[in-house]
Parts: structure tokens; sequence; C-alpha cells
């Protein structure tokens, strides 16, 4: 009986340090999605806009000079940019966005995937980690840019895939990331990254938007295209940023609140045995004395 105490007791100092460790880590996640989610709140609008403008902008000139990064063309390779976190204790986050990726390998790009002409360009060491053990076409160079969070850094993935498609490495490049919606909720989707998608008037007519250019159209499109690029990639950066740490934070709370429960558990357990241990003793002393007296 006494050993049984021991091991609840044991259980219960075990559970209340791990408690004491899913708080702590819910405290840290609470802090840096307040600023995640502020980041991606000031950014959200600014990036929209700049894509409605960029697509208003091919779809008027589809078809005219310097408009290669719309150039829609038949796909014989596809690059995935598949932006997870660095680190686990966040869910099923992590394993949301990589059964997103293999879904999409497996038919969107099905007839690609089986040339071997899907390529994986992980953002983050959970998403790298399981692509690269499983033996998928992956590369390394952009697996660290959560370590310094920035717009500059974001900016040489940006290019490279934009170089990418240029160079016709890759006939379309998707993003797959999870859009940021609160604490608790995020969604997991697909974004085309290029070529870039048209937009169309969204009157009733159905024309084009007709645009004024100043300075050049060529010169325009040529220094505004990558901007804009860079722009879209990092607001999917800063989504996926808030989206783990509101998935960390809330893993962690339910966490702690599986953790209270198991205490309760623990807790009664404990003094049932404690009672039945008391018990036991009494009925001892009492048939020691009896013995006695006979």
């Amino acid at each position: 009986m006494a050993g049984q105490l021991k091991e609840v007791r044991n259980r219960i100092k075990s559970v209340q340090n791990m408690q004491q460790i899913t708080k702590a880590m819910k405290m840290v996640s609470a802090a840096k999605l307040r600023k995640a989610q502020d980041s991606i709140t000031q950014m959200r609008p600014y990036a929209k806009k700049l894509q409605e403008v960029l697509g208003n902008i091919v779809g008027s000139l589809e078809g005219e000079v310097g408009m290669e990064l719309a150039e829609e063309r038949p796909v014989e390779k596809v690059l995935l940019i598949v932006i997870t976190s660095d680190r686990g204790l966040c869910g099923a986050y992590n394993s949301n966005l990589i059964k997103l990726a293999r879904h999409t390998m497996e038919t969107t790009y099905a007839e690609q995937a089986k040339k071997n002409n899907v390529e994986i360009w992980a953002i983050g060491k959970k998403g790298y980690e399981h692509f690269e053990k499983r033996g998928y076409r992956t590369s390394s160079d952009f697996r660290d840019l959560f370590l310094n969070l920035n717009f500059e850094s974001v900016q040489g993935s940006a290019q490279a895939a934009v170089k990418g498609f240029r160079e016709k490495k890759f006939d379309v490049v998707e993003i797959i990331y999870s859009e940021f919606r609160n604490a608790a909720s995020q969604k997991f989707k697909v974004e085309r990254f290029l070529p870039i998608p048209t937009i169309t008037d969204s009157g009733s007519s159905g024309k084009k938007t007709d645009f004024i250019f100043e300075p050049e159209k060529e010169v325009l499109i040529a220094e505004l295209m990558p901007k804009i690029l860079n722009t879209q990639l990092y607001k999917a950066i800063l989504d996926a940023n808030a989206s783990e740490h509101g998935a960390r934070m809330t893993a962690m709370d339910k966490a702690s609140e599986n953790a209270d429960e198991m205490l309760k558990s623990l807790k009664i357990s404990y003094n049932r045995a404690r009672q039945a241990a008391i018990t036991t003793e009494l009925t001892e002393i009492v048939s020691g004395a009896a013995a006695l007296q006979g």
C-alpha cells in the first residue's frame, strides 16, 4: 500500500511539473502572438491592395510586352513553397500544412510528381525535415528564415523563385501556408505565386481596367512586379508566423486543462488509497488489541 501511495505522489508531482511548463509556454506564445498579430494586421490590407493592383494590371495588359511573369505555359515543372514552423508543440499545425502539400502534389500536380518534377522549398525546419527524410526534392536554402524574420531575408527567397520562373526552371509556383484568423483558428491554403493571376474589372461589363501609365509601361511593370511579389510572400510568412504562435498558445492551453483533469483524477486516487491504508492500519490495531485482551 505504501508503494502505491508513493507511485501516485510521484505521478502527481510529474504532472504538476509538466503543467508549469505548459503554462509558461502558453504565456510566452501569447506575448509573441500579440506582436505577430500586430504585424500581419498592419501588413494585410497593404498586401491585398497591391495584389489587386498587380492582378488588374496583368489583366489589362495580357499578352503585351514585359508580362513574362504572367505567362501561362504548359505545366511541366512545379515549385511548392511550404511554410511550416521551426519548432513543434503547436498541435496539428505542421501536420496539416504537410498534409495539404502532399495532397496538392498527389492531386493537382500528380503527373508532374510522377516525373519527379515537383520541387519543395520548405521555410521552417519541421517541413524541411519531413520532406527531406522522405526523399522529396527539397532545398534548405530558405529553411531558417524564421531565425531572422524581416523583409530583406524574405525578399531573397521571392527573388529566387522569380528567377527560377523566368529561366523556366519552374512553370508554376505555389505558396502553401496558414492564413491567420485568430488565436484558435487558421485557414490552410494554397496560393498562386507565379504566374501572376489576372484580375479583370469586377463590373458587370467584364471589361478590363484602363490604366494610364507614368512613367513608361515597361519601366513601371519591371519595377512594380518584383516588389509586389516580395510583399506577397512576406505577407504569407507573417500570416504563418502568427498562426504558429496562435496554434502553440491554444495547444498549451489545452494541455494545461488536461493536466488539471489528470491531477483531479490522481488526487482522488491518492485520497482513496490513503483512506484504504488508514482503514487497514486501524483494523490491524483493533484486531491486535482484541487478541491481547483475549
